[in-house]
């Protein structure tokens, strides 16, 4: 098997990040739709995209894409794709599936009807009448968009959010994936000052700090494709020596997280340990008020309370003009990037954004209101 087409999927307004570090990676046969990133490349991208994209949520392999108005066309076409090709005689090959605005409206009858043929093709292969699903897991999917049905697997296993080094967390955290798109989509260098005064469990900062030093986000964890024979363990072992080779553990950082809880700050320093970064990274219980930072032409960036639940929004409007005040006053270099759902944070803050962009945080539409601060002075190199 030389090449495969692969989707990296994707929360919606993610995907020009996500096609950014595909390309980044080297591969140019890049698609961008609404929720995914389709390339096509040789079978090593599956643990190098796995290892290194900070900003998708998995990574899958498409056996085949058609259009499906009856089940009985479903099944068919799903047989006729080379299921032997991916998955071994004692696979364990579940399927799931979803399906909208489409004829074949019923997800059940779908997977089913999906798994039949899958088997089928297998039977047809192997030779023989049953499998025992006793070896590697391959999660097949059928998605169905408008008639057309996509059939993938699933070569992430546990979601790309999940880095390995959230052992603890509050009762809303960041995402990993979101996080570190709301770092790339500032202008931050490892040389100049980061800041989150809003850090929870810690997930900026360490998401900070991964990318500051160059640390792939899959390097910490196993993927479920790693046991897959037509990828072969010479193939992963080359892109986890790639990930040593390319980090930069010297680089040095200054990276502050705080927060007024300071259950959250424990949590956040438990994490950094884990992450590898205790004595890289600085936690301060501090509230927002009180918020200093003796650095220049920093970034600070920050996921402040929402005030979504009743009794909360009047204290979180205070938060917000405290943190216009502050950050206009003592950071007058620094430039601010603040992700909230609420549609009057401008107003409150004191400020009209330089920019705005809509991303979502979970299921909630919230914007990315980012305040440009002066670039900092280039150093002659003479």
């Amino acid at each position: 098997m030389e090449k495969v087409t692969l989707i990296a999927t994707a929360t919606m307004g993610l995907e020009a990040l996500v096609a950014r570090e595909v390309k980044a990676l080297g591969y140019e046969d890049v698609q961008v739709d609404n929720g995914k990133v389709t390339f096509t490349a040789d079978v090593s991208a599956i643990p190098r995209a796995n290892l290194w994209l900070r900003t998708a949520d998995r990574v899958k392999v498409r056996i085949g894409e058609f259009k499906a108005l009856t089940f009985d066309e479903l099944f068919e076409k799903t047989k006729a794709l080379p299921w032997a090709d991916f998955i071994p005689v004692h696979a364990e090959f579940p399927v799931i599936g979803r399906s909208v605005k489409s004829k074949l409206f019923s997800v059940s009858d779908c997977q089913a009807i999906v798994k039949k043929a899958v088997v089928e093709s297998l039977k047809k292969r192997y030779k023989r009448g049953w499998f025992d699903e006793d070896g590697p897991f391959y999660r097949i999917e059928v998605a169905l968009h408008k008639d057309i049905a996509t059939l993938t697997i699933d070569t992430s296993g546990e979601g790309l959010h999940k880095r390995g080094y959230r052992y603890f967390h509050n009762q809303a955290p960041l995402k990993e994936t979101l996080a570190a798109a709301m770092i790339m989509l500032t202008p931050w260098k490892p040389d100049r000052p980061f800041a989150d005064p809003f850090c929870g469990s810690g997930t900026l900062p360490i998401e900070a700090a991964m990318i500051g030093q160059n640390i792939a986000p899959g390097f910490n964890r196993e993927f479920v494709s790693e046991s897959w024979h037509w990828i072969g363990e010479n193939r992963w072992n080359e892109a986890r020596q790639e990930v040593e080779d390319l980090a930069n553990y010297d680089q040095p950082l200054d990276i502050l997280g705080s927060d007024i809880d300071h259950r959250s700050v424990e949590l956040a320093q438990n994490n950094a340990q884990e992450a590898g970064f205790a004595d890289l990274l600085t936690f301060k219980q501090m509230q927002v008020k009180d918020f200093r930072h003796r650095g220049e032409f920093g970034i600070l960036v920050g996921n402040p309370p929402y005030g979504e639940r009743l009794g909360e929004r009047a204290e979180v409007e205070q938060l917000y003009r405290d943190m216009g005040d502050v950050f206009q006053q003592h950071l007058p270099t620094w430039s601010i990037y603040m992700l909230t759902s609420h549609e009057g944070f401008e107003e409150l803050y004191g400020k009209k954004a330089s920019k705005k962009r809509k991303l979502y945080n979970g299921n909630l539409k919230t914007d990315y209101y980012q305040f440009f601060g002066p670039k900092p002075a280039r150093v002659s190199e003479n």
